[in-house]
């Protein structure tokens, strides 16, 4: 049986929204909150220019750390998984969605078909790309809202 595929205007949410608390930045899914009340409303194009900035920022802040080596090994140990993650997008944007799914686990990265660039630390490894998404997402809504 083969898994429903995301499309690449999936919606981003990771259902931990902090724009509930008044976030601009949802600190979950690094959308503005105005991408997140208006999401429903946006054309096709205009959700895959979102999660094209997002992709874009993943794949800045993932590739000085890793390398994918198989990318079918990568695929097939998701799916054994069942880590949720989105076929339409740049399979090192995967990586931020399995160590999502993993948590501070400890877990052999390279049984992934992933080569580690730097020194791996499960615990907090996850913390700081998501750390550094959020601040480029940050810095990308105040330039957005100074063109304004």
């Amino acid at each position: 049986m083969r898994k429903l595929q995301k499309k690449r205007s999936s919606t981003p949410c990771l259902g931990i929204c902090s724009t509930t608390f008044g976030d601009e930045v949802c600190k979950g899914c690094k959308r503005f909150s105005h991408e997140i009340v208006s999401w429903t409303k946006y054309s096709l194009e205009e959700r895959e220019i979102i999660n094209d900035r997002l992709e874009q920022f993943k794949v800045k802040i993932l590739k000085r750390r890793f390398k994918i080596i198989d990318r079918d090994l990568f695929i097939s140990k998701l799916e054994e998984k069942a880590i949720n993650f989105n076929h339409a997008l740049d399979p090192l944007t995967w990586i931020f969605d399995l160590l999502r799914a993993a948590g501070s686990q400890k877990f052999d990265i390279e049984s992934f078909g992933i080569k580690c660039l730097v020194q791996f630390n499960p615990k907090t490894i996850k913390d700081e790309i998501n750390q550094e998404l959020l601040e480029l997402s940050q810095v990308h809504h105040e330039r957005y809202f100074k063109k304004l």
